[in-house]
């Protein structure tokens, strides 16, 4: 019964997050039909500065660790992200009903990283007196950024494939699946040829999203940027945040009916995928304990790394690039319920530490 509590008070506490809480006022408005609206300008405005700031904040890190240390764990953090999206593309994007793009949208947000919960599982650390290294606050970009970038990627080839499947098929059938004979080969008859897999690419990194995200690690790294960081940037960033989740939450009511037959999908993948992503991530937690003498304490806080869903850098980023994916499938499944799963599995993470590596 205990348990039961415990788990029933995590989850009312993270209704009252602003994430969530701001997410479910903006359902909330658009189901009593009210006429509030927020200029585009408006939003693509906070959106950059929101970028801008965890960029900013990632590559202040970065720059502040040790490298030599942090190289290792840094690759590792990097492979998770993509091997969870990849994952992702396996299961809940083929889920029967379940929309690729939502689907990959969904896994891109549950490789990304949130750093509440990873803030969480350092305050659990630090209460059991549990050592880790200092720069484990700049292992979550290459996380984050490498999940992100590999679902945006994935998405965009998908729908460019379905896109030269339907042109094929309302052609006379002599189309190559290259898209004609000068372009290259196709990659494994799927329709799209390497010149169109470079577009998306360069179209990826050249959006608004994930150019504003990138241009702040840049700028973090290599510029010292913290005045204006933590002077301006810092300070406006919950209040942006919580405008965003309202103008998401109007936009997820009125798609909520695409979910209806698929909740169920999203629903077991939001309880399993942070125990099997934390299970991955504490096993490359061992890997570079053996191979660099990475801690215990470590290896927990890249398993809670992994286990987590962005709450902060993934939405806004998903929302910029994605803009056909559905808010109320990736926001609503790893806030409303992966975040509470990846918080109550840390006790699970310190306990394999303790036996498999030893504290």
């Amino acid at each position: 019964m205990e348990h039961v509590m415990d788990i029933a008070a995590t989850f009312v506490a993270q209704l009252q997050q602003p994430t969530l809480a701001f997410l479910i006022g903006g359902m909330m408005l658009a189901a009593l039909g009210s006429k509030l609206q927020v200029p585009d300008a408006v939003y693509s405005f906070i959106v950059t500065l929101l970028l801008l700031k965890v960029g900013l904040g990632a590559g202040i890190a970065v720059r502040e660790a040790d490298l030599m240390s942090l190289a290792v764990p840094a690759l590792f953090a990097a492979i998770l992200g993509v091997a969870i999206v990849l994952l992702g593309s396996r299961t809940l994007a083929r889920w029967n009903g379940v929309s690729h793009m939502d689907g990959m949208a969904t896994a891109g947000l549950f490789g990304a990283v949130s750093a509440s919960t990873l803030a969480a599982g350092m305050a659990v650390l630090d209460d059991e007196g549990i050592a880790y290294e200092g720069f484990i606050g700049a292992l979550y970009p290459f996380m984050d950024i490498a999940a992100l970038v590999t679902a945006i990627v994935m998405a965009r080839m998908a729908k460019a494939r379905n896109a030269a499947t339907q042109a094929i098929a309302a052609g006379d059938g002599t189309m190559t699946m290259g898209g004609g004979g000068s372009g290259g080969p196709g990659l494994a008859g799927s329709g799209v040829d390497a010149g169109m897999v470079r577009g998306i690419l360069t179209d990826t990194f050249r959006s608004p999203a994930v150019s504003a995200l990138l241009l702040g690690l840049a700028l973090g790294i290599l510029a010292k940027p913290d005045a204006v960081f933590e002077g301006f940037y810092e300070l406006l960033f919950r209040g942006l945040l919580s405008i965003l989740m309202l103008i998401m939450g109007m936009e997820a009511w009125s798609r909520l009916s695409e979910l209806r037959n698929v909740a169920h999908a999203y629903v077991v993948y939001a309880v399993a995928a942070p125990l099997v992503h934390g299970a991955m991530g504490f096993g490359a937690g061992v890997l570079a304990h053996h191979l660099t003498g990475f801690s215990a304490g470590g290896a927990v806080l890249l398993a809670v790394m992994a286990s987590s869903s962005s709450d902060i850098s993934g939405p806004p980023t998903l929302r910029g690039a994605l803009p056909e994916a559905n808010p109320s499938a990736y926001v609503g499944s790893s806030t409303g319920l992966g975040t509470p799963v990846a918080i109550l599995s840390i006790p699970i993470w310190i306990a394999l530490a303790g036996m498999v590596i030893g504290f």
